[in-house]
């Protein structure tokens, strides 16, 4: 690799670096062509990139780029292979779901989280795998945050049409049988005014008095 070529990486790599959103720092080590051909697959599939690179040029790289990666420097050690993603937390699905499913029993085959630059924070170590798991997104918090935000006001339109609902089932009950209440009241009317009538009908048969 000649000068212009190294050059070249480093620009690249520094862009990548500032432009991307969730960098993921592993070491790679023993897999066979079988189990790396899992890996790509599986990283694929999670829309996730991974490149192999050199500490040195990726040194160079951090160096150059516009975020402070200062916190990764002792990391650049053994093989380093970046994992680039749009999702903040696919990276380190991947790497835990290929570790459950190839199980490894030999210390020197291994897929290891050396650090992560993810959403503007750092992580550094293997043992923030299950943290950057369950990890999300800003974009996926926001939307927590809105559906939050609306569920009380969900609940008080359902309550709203539950009530209009229930209006419009009595009007439509009342424009059915209009006249139910007026006849109850002209019955009872009718009924008074025959008692009156009687009485008054046998005051004026009697005789009138001398």
């Amino acid at each position: 690799m000649n000068k212009e070529q190294k050059i070249k990486i480093v620009n690249d790599l520094s862009v990548s670096l500032t432009e991307n959103k969730n960098i993921y720092f592993t070491e790679i080590s023993g897999l066979d062509a079988q189990q790396t051909s899992t890996l790509r697959r599986m990283s694929f599939e999670k829309g996730v990139s991974m490149s192999v690179v050199k500490n040195t040029l990726l040194k160079k790289a951090m160096d150059a780029s516009e975020k402070d990666f200062t916190e990764f420097d002792n990391i650049l050690s053994g093989n380093t292979t970046l994992m680039v993603s749009e999702v903040a937390n696919a990276p380190a699905k991947v790497i835990k779901n290929f570790l459950d499913k190839e199980k490894f029993n030999q210390p020197y085959k291994n897929v290891t989280l050396k650090g992560g630059h993810v959403e503007e924070s750092s992580y550094l170590g293997h043992d923030k795998l299950d943290l950057l798991v369950a990890l999300k997104s800003k974009d996926e918090l926001i939307g927590d945050v809105v559906n939050l935000l609306q569920s009380p006001m969900k609940n008080l339109i359902s309550a709203l049409g539950s009530a209009k609902q229930n209006i419009s089932s009595l009007l439509i009950s009342l424009e059915k049988n209009p006249k139910s209440d007026a006849d109850s009241s002209s019955d009872k009317v009718s009924s008074s005014d025959l008692e009156n009538t009687e009485k008054n009908d046998g005051i004026d048969d009697k005789d009138p008095v001398e």
